[in-house]
Formats: structure tokens, C-alpha cells, sequence
């Protein structure tokens, strides 16, 4: 199935194609950091007789916003299912993108098994639509719809809170050079050894790089920098973006 993924910041855009690249039956066939060049990047795809199976779109863009572009792309009748790919939390804002036909919300930061796990689903689901004529009744519909939905994200390791990471990942997010372990912890109003813990999380998780940071005396310092590839979010997390 081919993907086109709309996303304003160029290091996330390029993590989403990767991730998507390496999903079996999965092709990113595009990035996009707009609106406009979305709806072109869809329309042409259209009228070569290609057109784009799924649509991963942020929501905050800078033309427009995302469930903005879905209405439009409805309006023109194209068929592109959409994963909304974004920070925003509000649930006002899921229920617009559930009456703008989004399948799946998916809120950063986030990572590469979370995606994993959408894909996957979508896949499923779109098989099952796929192989079926007309449904023998409400159960064969209900659980067609079932496979877009996800189970409880994967536990943290004892000890660690999901808000906590949050806080966490989003300070690294907003560092342009790195953190160490007490920059972050005063940052997101924790201990520094409860921060650094929160970090290796990430580190371990893939979603952040450790370095030393040399001084001009003493032992060479650890610093934590965002990698673009996630974090946070329950340990799920890919893109800095903040959209």
C-alpha cells in the first residue's frame, strides 16, 4: 500500500517515510510539508491512475490545517484513508478528525512499534474490506471496525509515569543542543536522578542519543539530545515536531 506523508518538519517527515519504508506491504511514495503540495502531491497520483492508499497527516501545518485538508480532499472525492499524526491532545480536536473521516489518531511523540502497530491494523482491516462481499450482519462490520482499534499502550517500567515521560520528552524536544540529567530535571520540575532515569528510558527506547559533553575540568559530563526518532508519550514517540 502506497503512503504519502504530510509533515512540516523535515527530520519527523523523513523518520515517518523510514518507518513506514520498513513495514512489509508499506511504500512511502512522498513527503510533503504542506497542505497545497499535498492536495497536488494526491491530485496528480490521481490522475496518473495511482492513487495514494493512505494519507499520514500532521495537523498543524503551515497553509492549513490538517482536518481542513481532509474536507477538501473528500470534496474532491478522493479516497485516501488518513492517520492524523499530531500532538494534540484536546479531544475536541478527535472528534473533529473522527467526523473528518480520520481512521486513527496517533499523538506524538511517538514510536517506531506504535506506528508498527497502526500499519498493522490498517493492513487488516483493509484486507478484510478487501476479500469480503457484503457482510452477513452487525458482527462480520463490528469486527472489521475492531482491527483500526489499538490495545493499552505497553506498560513503562516500574517506576516510571507516562506523564512524567511526557513532561521529559517534551523539555528534550525543545533543547537545540541537549540536556544533561539536571538541566532536564529542573526543567521538568523533577530530581535529577529521577530525570536521568526518564532519559536512559528514551536512550533505551531509541528515541534520544547520549554524548559527553567535555568540560573544561573534571569527568566529561553526559547530555541527553533528541534524535528526532520520538519519545515519550508511554515510551512511543518519533518526530521532534511539535505539531
Amino acid at each position: 500500500m502506497t503512503v504519502l506523508v504530510v509533515e512540516d518538519d523535515p527530520v519527523a517527515a523523513a523518520a515517518h517515510a523510514l518507518y513506514v519504508g520498513r513495514e512489509p506491504g508499506f511504500r512511502a511514495v512522498g513527503t510533503v510539508h504542506g497542505c497545497a503540495d499535498a492536495l497536488r502531491f494526491l491530485e496528480r497520483a490521481r490522475a496518473a491512475g495511482r492513487p495514494v492508499d493512505l494519507t499520514l497527516l500532521d495537523l498543524y501545518l503551515p497553509d492549513g490545517h490538517g482536518l481542513q485538508l481532509c474536507g477538501t480532499l473528500r470534496a474532491a472525492g478522493h479516497t485516501t484513508d488518513v492517520i492524523a499524526v499530531t500532538s494534540a491532545r484536546d479531544l475536541a480536536m478527535v472528534r473533529q478528525a473522527v467526523s473528518a473521516g480520520v481512521v486513527q489518531y496517533l499523538l506524538k511523540p511517538f514510536g517506531a512499534a506504535a506506528l508498527h502497530d497502526r500499519l498493522e491494523r490498517y493492513a487488516r482491516y483493509r484486507d478484510t474490506l478487501a476479500r469480503a462481499g457484503e457482510a452477513t450482519g452487525q458482527d462480520e462490520v463490528d469486527q472489521a471496525l475492531a482491527l483500526l482499534r489499538t490495545p493499552e499502550r505497553t506498560a513503562l517500567p516500574k517506576g516510571l509515569s507516562a506523564p512524567t515521560l511526557d513532561t521529559v520528552a517534551a523539555v528534550l524536544r525543545e533543547a537545540r543542543t541537549g540536556l544533561s540529567a539536571a538541566a532536564a530535571g529542573v526543567a521538568a520540575g523533577v530530581s535529577r536522578i529521577t530525570a536521568r532515569r526518564y532519559l536512559e528510558h528514551l536512550v533505551d527506547s531509541g528515541l534520544a542519543a547520549r554524548e559527553p559533553r567535555y568540560g573544561t575540568v573534571g569527568r566529561p559530563e553526559l547530555c541527553y539530545r533528541w534524535t528526532g526518532g520520538g519519545g515519550g508519550g508511554g515510551g512511543e514517540g518519533i518526530g521532534p515536531g511539535s505539531a
